[in-house]
């Protein structure tokens, strides 16, 4: 017999098994001495007001709990039907699970270098501002989410099954705390231990993953794909192909766009990413109680509507830094991530405009490119801003608000650099305007949070894919092409780690279904 109990504990409490058990058989009336076994299934704080608390999805049973179910089934497919998947990040390498799960030899093809070897070209990015357009924080093994955070906190609960994308996380060697708190994170220092399982993993089963080799073009017949081609010489026949090569893969597009295999401009968002000192957030969100050792790093959630367009945070990061995430070297790009234990003194977050194509310059109904090439306008301007290198354009908040240029800078946590300037003179007036309007609404939101000692670093430009590439709702391939199945984030159908880890396992679904194999549900739990 089992029970589920909702409660409400204090942070000093949370920690206390036996308190959590006692309070909860009293909640529904019965012993303790019944029920030996019990399981946190989910863990969220509640700082609406003082005093912070815990809310807690308690389960006690008379047998013991399974910690989870979704162990990853391994099948040898060495000589199994292929599936040719484009990108090594969480679309591309959840596929290749799933592949192999429903008896299907995974070949990945990934442009950049693996998990390891890519820690040495962003060194030479923060250290140097050197870019490797082919290695960086969003091109290599694990994808984007690797090096810049590892959020895995997801509204899509309706697109797949996200409980085995999540589980397996925790199978591969995360840590299972992810599967009960509200907002899960692993931590740039820990992904890449896991990625690495994953691909030993992966080849151990008979699948296939190679590294710099870059998709550069397609070759289609009759509306179907027949092969592709990587490095410029090397072509391959393939059946079912998988495009999950992430939202920061321009030329994608256009080898695309240029086969003349359809595209479509889609909304986005950008801005700037804000950073704070992490004590500052943790006093505002926890009424003052800062010494709490049993709370960790605050976080926040800001949205508001600014002449009918939606300003919002982004990818908050307690305890994290900024990081340089250009994929060329003529432009600047910011992103935030945190490590496991989020103890940096910084508290970064991405502020950001809601941007529909129609509204933007030189929009065409025809041009699938017009987000795509306001966000490259705006990193090239930001380069130039900040003297043609990866240091970043910044200015203090208030400073911004008041299109005045900062004498000086607060210290950032952004490696290469910072060069104060007034970005209302770089940003164009579709993010500059809302933009100043919203601080000042957030600042009522959030006491405190208005300040001159925060800094903005420009720009915030990699939120999402501005380009969708559109396939069928039911086959999940390409609208006009057979056997080509667009896939997580660079087409437009994911946002995160675990949104695009659950399209990619879609995908294959999609396939088997294709040929009669039986496979779990599409639509998923």
């Amino acid at each position: 017999m089992e029970y589920a109990v909702q409660l409400q504990v204090l942070p000093k409490k949370i920690e206390d098994l036996e308190y959590i058990k006692r309070l909860a058989c009293e909640k529904v009336g019965i012993s303790p001495a019944e029920f030996l076994y019990l399981k946190i299934s989910k863990r969220s704080i509640d700082a609406r007001k003082k005093p912070v608390k815990y809310n807690l999805l308690v389960v006690l049973s008379d047998s013991p709990i399974p910690k989870y179910s979704a162990l990853f089934k391994e099948k040898d497919v060495s000589n199994a039907k292929n599936i040719h998947i484009i990108g090594a990040g969480p679309a591309g390498l959840w596929a290749a699970l799933q592949a192999i799960e429903l008896g299907f030899k995974p070949i990945i093809y990934e442009r950049g270098k693996d998990v390891r070897s890519r820690r040495r070209d962003l060194a030479k990015l923060n250290k140097e501002s050197i870019v490797n357009p082919e290695s960086n924080y969003c091109f290599g093994e694990g994808g984007a989410g690797t090096y810049s955070d590892g959020k895995l906190y997801t509204r899509s609960k309706k697109r797949g099954n996200v409980k085995k994308a999540m589980e397996w996380l925790v199978y591969f060697g995360a840590d299972e705390d992810i599967l009960v708190d509200a907002h899960p994170h692993i931590g740039t220092n820990k992904l890449p231990q896991l990625i690495t399982a994953i691909r030993e993993k992966v080849i151990a089963c008979g699948g296939e993953v190679h590294f710099e080799k870059k998709f550069t073009d397609i070759l289609t017949e009759n509306q179907k794909v027949k092969a592709i081609e990587l490095n410029n010489n090397e072509w391959f026949n393939v059946e079912n192909v998988i495009l999950a090569t992430g939202h920061s893969a321009r030329d994608i597009y256009h080898i695309l766009h240029n086969k003349n295999i359809l595209l479509k401009a889609k909304g986005f968002a950008m801005g700037v990413r804000i950073e704070h000192q992490q004590n500052l957030i943790d006093e505002i969100q926890y009424h003052g109680d800062t010494e709490n050792p049993n709370l960790p790093p605050a976080s926040y959630s800001l949205v508001t509507q600014v002449d009918g367009v939606g300003v919002y945070s982004f990818c908050m990061c307690p305890g994290g830094i900024v990081a340089p995430c250009a994929t060329n070297q003529n432009e600047v790009v910011t992103n935030g991530w945190s490590p496991s234990k989020r103890n940096n003194p910084y508290s970064n977050s991405g502020i950001v405009v809601s941007l529909l194509p129609e509204n933007l310059p030189n929009y065409s109904p025809n041009n699938p490119f017009v987000g795509l090439e306001f966000q490259q306008m705006v990193e090239q301007r930001c380069w130039e801003a900040a003297g043609k290198t990866q240091a970043v354009p910044a200015q203090r908040m208030i400073d911004f608000v008041n299109g005045k240029k900062s004498s000086n800078l607060p210290k950032s946590s952004y490696q290469p650099g910072v060069v104060s300037v007034d970005l209302n003179e770089v940003l164009p007036k579709e993010l500059s305007k809302p933009l100043q309007k919203a601080f000042k609404d957030f600042g009522k939101k959030m006491k405190s949070y208005y300040t001159n000692e925060a800094i903005l670093h420009a720009p915030e430009s990699r939120t999402s894919s501005p380009v969708s590439i559109p396939r069928d709702q039911e086959t999940f391939m390409h609208v006009e092409v057979e056997g080509l199945y667009p896939c997580g984030e660079g087409a437009g159908y994911a946002g995160g780690i675990i949104s695009a880890a659950v399209d990619g396992m879609n995908c294959v679904q999609a396939i088997a279904l294709k040929y009669g194999d039986a496979v779990d549900s599409v639509e998923g739990s």
